[in-house]
């Protein structure tokens, strides 16, 4: 049965899903999000047998109240936008019926994302959240629990939202909003100033709930925004204006046309991204004490550790490492026992960990399982996090400048957390915005500070400035477009003739 026949038209898979748009829309009613027939829901009839790109797509008419909306008000379009089944007419006061004025920019987000459902609110919080900043293209907030509610983000995460300038009828947004889909790949929502949000998601569960955390976040940016507190950076802070006396954003009707601050002062850059050894950190701390603590205690820890989820996740990604290094002949790989004794196994476990620590691996299998026997050293106070002595003047004044720091190291992002959080000069996570570690890629690769650029949501890569002891990670995100310079530091390698770069001694030349 196609489709587009009138008896699938007429299943249960359609009926469901214009009942549950009509439930949704009375839910998002008494959340303030639809009121005034604003707003509209689409929601994509999930079928297995039929791939997600042809589903049958049902839609909210426009101009209804929606908390008033039933069944038999849906429109239900092909996936091209055709439409193959519409209500019927009601009388006096109702007006004649009209698909969702949103229908193109759901489309979008059908075509560009994949989605299963998408949500347009006029919710109070996502209108407001846009006039905080007149000129700001971007929402950005951190250090914030239901950051975990959106989709590819976690509580360290810097969530990224772009911003779209309304227009008198919603369907010239299409072109703007399909631009900020691809400016912005990892995001799942699109702002439009003083108008509201889309929002969407694989199935109208995932919208739904993003839907949620979106808003209870842009409500807790005003909130702390009215307290005179910073939402965009980890401290969450007093706002910080360029010459770091703390008080609100003001912008001048000038600078606002222009992106500065009332003082006319722009930071350079928008953001900063680290390396930490040989750059924020001596390489000997790395080499003669984070390793030789890993290596030392790796046994101890799977053998205290050995029966929990954390560590047979450890275990299992080891494998899968081994497995691979045997096939590739790396030197030092073992064959761990497939069912053998727990002694075996560890036994196994630790010669393969001490050579690809000794060979210096970066692979994420032997980062994580550092990473969870660094935590406990630094719980135990037997490890303290080093970094150079200019390091945290650095960090606070490209914070108080309201430059975003962010941390890129083949450490695992627990490994990063743990060594800033317990250094020399203090716990300095309060000036940085976020960690990045090989699960975006190889740091010698041009394709991970391309990932890192998109994560970021920037305008243009050169507004990312990339520090490093390496030549050949200042080469790769060279090559992306970034700007490098090269960290030189006691006990650093030696770079290359005419290498091309800046280099720098202290991060306060920078």
């Amino acid at each position: 049965m196609g489709t587009t026949s009138q008896a699938y038209l007429e299943s249960s898979r359609v009926r469901e899903t214009k009942a549950l748009i009509a439930e949704l829309c009375r839910h998002f009613y008494n959340q303030g999000w639809v009121s005034g027939t604003g707003g509209s829901i689409t929601i994509k009839v999930h079928d297995e047998s039929v791939p997600k790109p042809e589903q049958l797509v049902v839609m909210s008419p426009s101009g209804v109240q929606k908390e008033r909306m039933m069944e038999e008000d849906m429109y239900v379009l092909s996936p091209s936008g055709s439409v193959l089944s519409e209500p019927l007419a009601k009388p006096w006061p109702y007006k004649p019926p009209k698909c969702s004025d949103c229908g193109p920019l759901f489309l979008k987000a059908y075509e560009m994302r994949n989605a299963g459902a998408v949500i347009h609110s006029h919710g109070m919080e996502s209108c407001l959240v846009t006039m905080l900043n007149p000129s700001a293209k971007e929402f950005r907030i951190t250090h914030m629990e239901m950051i975990k509610g959106i989709q590819g983000h976690g509580y360290y995460d810097e969530l990224v939202v772009p911003i779209i300038e309304n227009t008198a009828h919603e369907r010239e947004l299409t072109d703007s909003l399909a631009e900020a889909i691809k400016a912005y790949p990892k995001t799942t929502a699109v702002l439009v100033r003083n108008h509201g949000i889309y929002v969407w998601g694989d199935s109208w569960i995932s919208a739904k709930t993003q839907a949620e955390c979106y808003h209870y976040l842009f409500d807790a940016a005003i909130k702390l925004h009215q307290l005179g507190l910073d939402w965009s950076t980890p401290s969450h802070g007093p706002i910080q204006i360029p010459n770091g006396v703390p008080g609100n954003h003001h912008y001048t009707k000038d600078s606002a046309k222009a992106g500065t601050l009332s003082n006319g002062i722009e930071p350079s850059r928008r953001c900063i991204v680290l390396d930490i050894e040989g750059t924020t950190t001596p390489i000997s701390f790395v080499s003669d004490v984070l390793f030789p603590y890993a290596r030392d205690s790796v046994g101890k820890h799977l053998e205290l550790t050995y029966d929990t989820a954390e560590t047979q996740d450890d275990i299992k990604l080891l494998r899968a490492q081994v497995q691979e290094d045997l096939e590739n002949g790396v030197v030092g790989a073992v064959p761990i026992p497939a069912n053998g004794e727990k002694q075996d196994t560890i036994a196994a476990l630790v010669a393969n960990v001490e050579a690809m620590i000794k060979a210096d691996r970066k692979i994420t299998s032997l980062k994580q399982l550092q990473g969870h026997i660094w935590r406990t050293g630094f719980q135990r106070k037997e490890l303290v996090g080093v970094v150079f002595d200019d390091v945290p003047a650095a960090l606070e004044k490209w914070h108080a400048l309201g430059v975003k720091v962010y941390i890129y190291s083949s450490g695992s992002r627990l490994a990063q957390r743990l060594l800033f959080g317990n250094t020399n000069h203090g716990d300095l996570r309060k000036y940085l915005s976020g960690f990045f570690d090989t699960t975006v890629g190889n740091k010698k690769e041009t394709k991970s500070y391309i990932e890192i650029t998109e994560s970021l949501g920037v305008d243009n890569p050169s507004q990312i400035l990339f520090v490093t002891d390496i030549y050949q990670e200042a080469t790769a995100a060279k090559a992306a477009g970034l700007e490098a310079i090269i960290s030189i530091r006691p006990g650093n390698g030696p770079l290359p003739e005419n290498h091309g770069f800046r280099t720098i001694k202290s991060f306060l030349e920078i």
